[in-house]
């Protein structure tokens, strides 16, 4: 499973920092990517790290958002920065192998006030 963690409130310009661990048979990952899902809209893609290491971001959070992975402990990390009333959503972390989806995690509100 994976336990994703460190929404909440912030001011616009302001920072938080997500993590998301992967446990029990969510092993061998290939991709870990963070999504997001803001209230009436469909779920997007934020930013994805492969297990070698490449990145991608969507275009409405490069330069401010930083996706980082320890494959050590299976975490994946997003630094945000900046923030942007427009990135109020729910953030999801999953977990791809063998370009699958094996598992999301439970999501965490981030809210950004102006």
């Amino acid at each position: 499973q994976l336990q994703a963690s460190g929404g909440g409130l912030v001011q616009a310009g302001g920072s938080l920092r997500l993590s998301c661990t992967a446990s029990g048979s969510v092993f061998n990952i290939d991709v870990m990517g963070w999504h997001r899902q803001a209230p009436g809209k469909q779920r997007e893609l934020v930013s994805a790290i492969t297990s070698g290491g490449r990145i991608s971001y969507a275009t409405s959070v490069k330069g401010r958002f930083t996706i980082s992975r320890d494959n050590a402990k299976n975490t994946v990390y997003l630094q945000m920065n900046s923030l942007q009333p427009e990135d109020t959503a729910v953030y999801y972390c999953n977990a791809v192998r063998n370009s699958r989806v094996i598992s999301w995690g439970q999501g965490t509100q981030v809210t950004v006030s102006s």
